[in-house]
């Protein structure tokens, strides 16, 4: 039986649906009561997990302090560490004490860092270069875990993604899918950077394969849809799949850059015009996984999920 924590996230809710199509016993944990779930109350590096692993063979561990912007967070390294760190670290001990074989950590490619250079995508061999609170504390879990897991029989298996969206995705994506609604043009004709994305069916395909797959333990793995787009791209797909045609305008970069930093946005503009790219190719040698959902299919399935939610 495989344990679910975050089962009622963006990524555990696609994952607990696509266990239950392939008929594998799971058991979704919540903090709060919810039908069907097993409800903890609290998620820190005090709680008994001995109910919630009873019987279990594998944990799929995906609650966590997520990357928020503009944290309020008095403390935000220390925010982040007692769930990512202490949390985890307790939960993966006890699962280790009790037989589970394998421990899935889904951490994120903010542990490799925030940018890559043109032609120079991240690797799982890559040295870890966080930049910011929330990459720090997965990179800290990462460590712990895998520690824990030369000390015990427990597998661990960590998983990076780069930006996960699908059916029901929040944040920058959803916002950068309700403004391709609109038929306004778009100043990223000569933007030339490149994307990694993953779909969320890709990523749990990926998760359940590392579950059962014979050279997966104690490692860490990078996954990506194996297409990389620049902006003005991702922008015209996402225009295709709503039937619409995108305008893109050759506005050079430098102005695009300026004008992003006059008007305080720096950062929001770099995560538009940078690159961050991600080399799934060990991903693939040792496992074998190929994506699903090609990242047409992907972005087909969320703007349809998008437009029946309307």
């Amino acid at each position: 039986m495989i344990l679910v924590t975050g089962a009622t996230g963006f990524v555990g809710e696609a994952l607990c649906v696509e266990l239950s199509r392939r008929e594998m016993a799971y058991r979704p944990i919540s903090r709060t009561p919810k039908p069907g779930f097993l409800a903890l109350g609290s998620f820190d590096g005090e709680t008994d997990w001995a109910g919630a692993l009873a019987g279990i063979e594998t944990v799929v561990h995906l609650a966590a302090r997520v990357h928020v912007m503009n944290d309020t967070a008095a403390d935000p390294l220390a925010a982040f560490r007692a769930v990512n760190v202490e949390a985890t670290v307790n939960l993966a001990r006890q699962a280790a004490r009790v037989g589970v074989k394998r421990f899935i950590f889904l951490s994120s490619i903010k542990v490799n860092g925030e940018a890559t250079a043109r032609g120079r995508p991240f690797t799982a061999s890559d040295r870890p270069h966080p930049e910011d609170p929330y990459g720090q504390s997965k990179r800290e879990a990462e460590e712990a875990l895998l520690a824990i897991g030369k000390e015990t029989n427990m597998d661990v298996v960590i998983i990076r993604p780069p930006l996960i969206y699908g059916p029901g995705v929040k944040a920058n994506f959803a916002s950068l899918m309700k403004w391709a609604k609109r038929p306004l043009p778009w100043p990223f004709g000569l933007i030339a950077n490149r994307r990694s994305l993953v779909f969320v069916g890709n990523l749990v395909d990926f998760i359940l394969l590392s579950a059962r797959h014979p050279d997966a333990g104690n490692r860490v793995f990078l996954v990506s849809d194996g297409a990389d787009l620049s902006i003005g791209e991702l922008i015209g797909k996402l225009s295709s799949a709503m039937g619409r045609r995108a305008l893109l305008l050759s506005v050079p970069p430098r102005l695009l850059e300026g004008l992003a930093a006059l008007l305080g946005r720096r950062a929001a503009a770099q995560r538009l015009l940078g690159s961050l790219q991600v080399d799934i190719g060990e991903t693939v040698a040792i496992t074998g996984w190929s994506p699903p959902f090609s990242i047409e299919d992907g972005l087909r399935l969320t703007v349809a999920a998008l437009e029946k939610d309307r």
